[in-house]
């Protein structure tokens, strides 16, 4: 179903590394110009490399998701520069596990800022622009967090995700006639995420990834999200390690 992705623009932010890097690739490698945009410029530089060295077309924007005022000049800049946006996917996010009761509020903001406040400033990005061309696809990356409250240590982090969960059902509601929405929940995924963790939870995180499925595992999964006809919406992937219990 390649054709469903062949010529389709995508931006995909938190896509210096991991679940974005991967997805990047293998969307580029379909026929998608992908757009990737994260805080480290020189590791975007090294994804769009690699893409163009299989032949695809990729280009890096410098983002830090936080910010409203930037997230709208890249979404921008990739109209000016390929014409139009088809797809976004809310790829990055934070995980810093900790238990509550040593309460870091530091973490908490930077959790809601990134997993949660980015989501939204990336939907009020493009949503205009979809509605009023009255196609695109959102795809929100959520978590299994979001299914089910991942405690002691990962509370706030689920609480961001729950929400990323209910928004993607919400805006499908809303805008699901002319727009198509999708939240992806991984478990347990090898990527730069698991090293969010810094405090006293850092080895049980560690621990817990050594079941971690490859990031490419997503991407097949979001690949498959975006190649339906226009008319098929897949609204919600939840995908784990199979030897994950939560």
């Amino acid at each position: 179903m390649s054709k469903g992705i062949e010529g389709k623009v995508v931006v995909i932010t938190g896509g210096s590394t991991g679940i974005g890097a991967e997805v990047a690739r293998l969307l580029a490698s379909k026929g998608a110009a992908v757009a990737i945009a994260a805080r480290r410029k020189d590791k975007l530089d090294a994804v769009v490399d690699d893409i163009a060295l299989q032949g695809g077309v990729a280009k890096a924007y410098a983002l830090d998701v936080s910010k409203k005022a930037d997230v709208e000049m890249v979404i921008a800049a990739v109209v000016a520069d390929f014409g139009k946006v088809d797809v976004l996917i809310n790829n990055a996010g934070l995980m810093p596990i900790r238990p509550m009761a040593e309460v870091n509020t530091d973490e908490w903001d930077a959790m809601i800022d990134v997993n949660l406040k980015g989501t939204l400033y990336g939907i009020a990005a493009v949503l205009p622009r979809f509605l009023k061309q009255e196609s695109g696809h959102i795809i929100n990356l959520s978590s299994v967090a979001g299914v089910k409250v991942f405690a002691p240590g990962g509370t706030v982090y689920s609480g961001t995700k729950f929400a990323v969960s209910a928004i993607s059902e919400g805006l499908r509601q809303e805008v699901g006639d002319k727009i198509r929405v999708t939240s992806i929940a991984p478990g347990a995924v090898d990527s730069d995420l698991k090293h969010s963790t810094s405090g006293t939870a850092k080895d049980t995180v560690l621990d817990f990834y050594r079941q971690a499925i490859p990031a490419g595992s997503v991407a097949r999964a979001i690949a498959f999200a975006i190649e339906q006809p226009d008319d098929v919406d897949i609204n919600e992937i939840v995908l784990r390690p199979t030897s994950q219990v939560f």
